[in-house]
């Protein structure tokens, strides 16, 4: 986009306050990860969830001068306002204007699941027949396509966007802004399912996009699909495609016979090898095919194009680097959008300073000296304070930079230069094509070599916070747990990535985790939930909040405050029985506390309680007494304290539950990571958190040989058995040994046979095809999952987290 403020006031019927000649070319929507304030517009996005005005403020001291907002507020008089009646509907006006002005060929994806994928599949395979734009990450949203659709300039010829939708009526509204010429259906399943009635009125919901569509290509497997299709469209041009030999567009042989597959496209045949044979991606690119034949790509270069593609690899790895710095490793693509998400991940962290390495982008048709003066634009807004560029191209342009830049002709030229390893104290963003090889950086920086990782997916965790959110009232804050290293998934890490995203308090077990946040960065408040009497100074002195269960923690603790000279009303929680009878006040004690607290200098921050039973059925007589007890209490002390603190008392399973009993405040621990006991709020969950080894080594144990300590295993054939680098060192109980627990290999589960040993263990991969060394090895994530491996150590999802060995190496990846 390109618009003065007062051409973007004209299309939207907006009011201006202040300069109306200032040119727009972006809007950012996000204060937290704004990249570049050159040319850009901050727009507060008000939703019945949240306000974006109460951010505004943030946007400014980033440097942004134009503010799209529903009110004006005082004390910005530098800043030019546009004034809006509704933020979204803005954004969505303004998108429909520049798209319908765009005169641009256009591709619009929907459906359940691939929309992401089919998306960079077709950009991969059309950037060099056509300039290209496509939606950045899966920008698909009511927000989201608009602002994907503002990426528009007279120079791109073809459009590739998703569309994406979770509840009834939301695609009338999309379809209005975005009219696409190839409508692509992929495929229909779960995915926001629940909001809807019925799998036919989620259909009826996605093809709405294709209102004035010239073509629709959808899959055919489905024959409600084909049914509501052919209903609505009859007169548009329809190719159908799918794994059933009724498609237009399907596979000719069975795809396990050959080592190539012929496509049949209505009455050609395309034959080409494949390498991955799973339904999810044989049919994703009978789509890619479809559309590539559409936009009439002869088959030879559809072969070459399919042979090069790609793996769609969308996510950024943080892991802890030597010498305390923090490593962004994102060397699996590089172009103009990836690089502006790498920068915005990069701005969740909170270290002073960064470093960056950066190669060529490669294969790009654009004017170089245009293309670099862009990238030194996004990279000068973020202060770094060392830029290393590698390859020939990018070092031609390197005085653009403003940091101290160093340039390469290779990647193994700046390994050998030992620049890398001077530093300390930063956190350095790895962003690089892959024929540059960059993640040979990652192998030098980091702390942990083992080949064992706990992988832990920031996004999932934003998802699972804000489904627990979306049962709540607007106004009701969350207390994120992150006790226990966050569960054994690093508590330095989650809490950066909550306090990033306005998480309202962390909980803590004991002060010296808390102090370690501290020290780190972290200043959201911080509940104490265990304070011990030696760690009240550091509880004062780190500005942490503990929470009171006796009189005699009271005394002891608000003696401290008195010695260390606080002279201010100190923060701390009340912990009441209500039936667990594990910590806190009981209701005879009430009359003497409230006296007692009259007399402190201590403010009452909290009153709250904890359901001991919340996560079973069976138990919600006692529940709701305890719910009871702790209305009748905490309203007696609230009176008897002549003010009213937070109340909160639901856990995660509380919050799904007994989500009436919600209070101001609620606290989420296991849910955040994607666990519940509900079977439908599990479906709702996303995985957090995935263990992965490596095959180490394969052998052929002959029948009557054996394996392992005490020679526990002894198969009755040859046997393929496979040494994997995990122990109960790493967190694997040995009671899940001998057969009792499984791992997966290639989707597959394989039992663990033997005894476990410190360092490794042994399983049997017998019954899986092509398994070679090297394969990664799944402990735990979808096959097994994490419930079902704690079913095999017969405990909880806790205790399998929490005892994960410090030494297994925590890699942070945002999707």
């Amino acid at each position: 986009m390109n618009y003065t403020v007062k051409q973007i006031a004209e299309i939207t019927n907006a009011k201006i306050i202040g300069d109306e000649n200032l040119l727009i070319r972006n809007i950012a929507f996000d204060s937290r990860i704004i990249y570049s304030t050159k040319n850009t517009a901050f727009i507060a996005i008000n939703t019945h969830k949240n306000s974006g005005e109460k951010f505004i403020e943030s946007a400014v001291d980033r440097g942004i001068d134009v503010i799209i907002s529903e009110h004006q507020y005082p004390g910005f008089e530098h800043i030019t306002w546009i004034i809006v009646d509704n933020s979204v509907d803005f954004l969505q006006k303004l998108a429909q204007y520049h798209f319908e002005n765009s005169h641009l060929k256009s591709i619009g994806i929907t459906g359940s699941n691939g929309k992401t994928i089919l998306k960079e599949w077709l950009y991969q395979c059309l950037w060099n027949e056509f300039p290209t734009v496509k939606s950045p990450k899966s920008f698909n949203s009511q927000i989201g396509l608009p602002l994907s659709l503002l990426q528009i300039n007279n120079s791109y010829e073809l459009g590739i966007f998703e569309v994406g939708i979770s509840k009834p009526h939301e695609m009338e509204k999309l379809e209005r802004i975005f009219h696409p010429q190839i409508g692509l259906l992929t495929h229909i399943g779960n995915a926001h399912a629940a909001n809807f009635q019925s799998e036919e009125e989620l259909i009826d919901e996605k093809i709405k996009l294709f209102k004035a569509s010239e073509v629709i290509i959808y899959n055919g497997d489905n024959s409600l699909v084909s049914k509501k299709i052919h209903e609505l469209y009859s007169t548009k041009k329809l190719i159908s495609y799918g794994l059933k030999k009724d498609n237009q567009v399907f596979i000719k042989e069975d795809v396990s016979k050959d080592e190539n597959i012929t496509v049949v496209y209505i009455d050609e045949e395309i034959s080409f090898p494949v390498h991955q044979r799973d339904e999810a991606t044989l049919t994703n690119a009978l789509a890619l095919i479809t559309v590539l034949k559409e936009l009439k790509i002869d088959n030879l270069k559809i072969i070459e194009k399919i042979n090069s593609l790609k793996a769609v690899e969308m996510r950024l790895e943080a892991i802890e680097g030597v010498k305390n710095n923090i490593v962004i490793n994102d060397s699996f693509n590089l172009d103009l959008d990836s690089l502006k998400t790498a920068l915005q991940f990069l701005n969740e962290y909170n270290k002073p300073k960064k470093s960056l390495v950066l190669t060529d982008i490669v294969g790009v048709n654009s004017n170089s000296k245009e293309l670099y003066e862009e990238v030194s634009e996004l990279v000068n807004d973020q202060n770094f304070d060392f830029v290393f560029l590698i390859g020939d191209e990018i070092s031609k342009f390197s005085e653009l930079f403003k940091a101290k830049t160093s340039t390469f002709v290779s990647t193994q030229e700046l390994i050998d230069s030992k620049r890398l390893t001077e530093i300390e104290n930063q956190i350095i963003l790895l962003k690089g094509a892959r024929k540059f090889e960059i993640e040979k950086l990652k192998d030098i920086l980091e702390l942990r070599k083992h080949d064992t990782v706990l992988e832990i997916n920031l996004n999932a965790i934003l998802h699972n916070i804000n489904y627990h959110k979306s049962l709540l009232k607007p106004g009701t804050k969350m207390m994120a747990m992150v006790k226990a290293n966050a569960y054994g998934l690093g508590s330095y890490e989650i809490s950066e990535f909550l306090q990033h995203h306005h998480i309202d308090y962390l909980g803590v077990a004991y002060a010296d985790e808390g102090v370690e946040l501290r020290k780190k960065g972290i200043t959201t408040p911080i509940v104490v939930m265990n304070p011990e009497q030696h760690s009240y100074e550091a509880i004062i002195e780190y500005n942490l909040e503990p929470e009171i269960y006796s009189f005699r923690v009271l005394e002891l603790f608000y003696e401290a405050v008195q010695k260390s000279g606080y002279d201010k009303k100190y923060p701390i929680h009340i912990k009441l029985e209500t039936g667990m009878h594990r910590l806190g006040f009981k209701d005879f004690e009430l009359d003497e506390l409230s006296e007692t607290l009259s007399h402190k200098n201590v403010k009452v921050q909290s009153l709250f309680s904890h359901l001991s039973s919340s996560d079973v059925p069976e138990e919600k007589e006692f529940t709701y007494k305890q719910l009871e007890v702790f209305e009748k209490n905490s309203s007696y002390l609230i009176e008897k304290l002549g003010y009213t603190p937070i109340r909160h008392i639901l856990n995660s399973s509380g919050i799904t539950s007994y989500t009436d009993h919600q209070y101001d405040m609620v606290r989420i621990g296991i849910g955040m990571l994607g666990e519940s006991p509900n079977s439908e709020i599990q479906k709702q969950l996303q995985s957090v958190v995935s263990f992965k080894t490596v095959i180490s080594q394969i052998s052929i144990v002959s029948s009557g040989e054996s394996v392992g300590y005490s020679r526990k295993y002894k198969p009755d054939h040859a046997t393929k058995i496979a040494t994997i680098p995990v122990g109960y060192a790493d967190g694997i109980p040995r009671l899940i040994g001998n057969q009792v627990g499984n791992v997966g290999v290639h989707k597959i589960l394989a039992p663990i046979v033997g005894n476990i040993c410190m360092d490794m263990m042994m399983i049997n991969v017998d019954q899986i095809p092509n398994v070679k060394e090297g394969d990664t090895v799944t402990v735990f994530n979808a096959k097994p999952s994490l419930k079902e491996f704690a079913g095999y150590c017969k405990t909880i999802t806790y205790e399998v987290l929490t005892s994960i060995s410090p030494r297994v190496k925590r890699i942070y990846i945002k999707d």
